[in-house]
């Protein structure tokens, strides 16, 4: 399930916040002062991304994701979201999300 994002500059991405249920997502050219865009997740099983990311291409996951998300939580998700980014590494790390629902928010919102 790809996000139905907004045309605009996502390429900085960072977990603005996560308290164990909701996490959000932040995205813009530069999170200094602000962000454009805001991807909330809630009712969330499950989380695999850096704190931090760039450049990610969202994508369907693959056969084998939905199977490590399903071994991992004991049910197939409403919402998974798959993608690769860089994380600031060598090679492109890859992401996985699952959640109940999610939400899209574009607007501006001060840090």
């Amino acid at each position: 399930m790809t996000p139905p994002l907004p045309e605009g500059s996502w390429w900085d991405w960072e977990v603005r916040c996560f308290d164990g249920s909701r996490l959000t997502l932040a995205a813009g050219y530069d999170l200094t002062y602000h962000h454009g865009l805001e991807v909330e997740l809630t009712d969330v099983l499950y989380v695999r991304c850096p704190t931090a990311f760039t450049d990610p291409v969202f994508r369907e996951p693959t056969e084998g994701e939905r199977a490590e998300v399903v071994r991992s939580t004991g049910e197939e998700p409403p919402v998974l979201l798959a993608f690769d980014a860089d994380g600031g590494g060598t090679a492109p790390v890859t992401c996985l999300i699952a959640a109940a629902a999610w939400a899209v928010r574009q607007g501006r919102f001060p840090r």
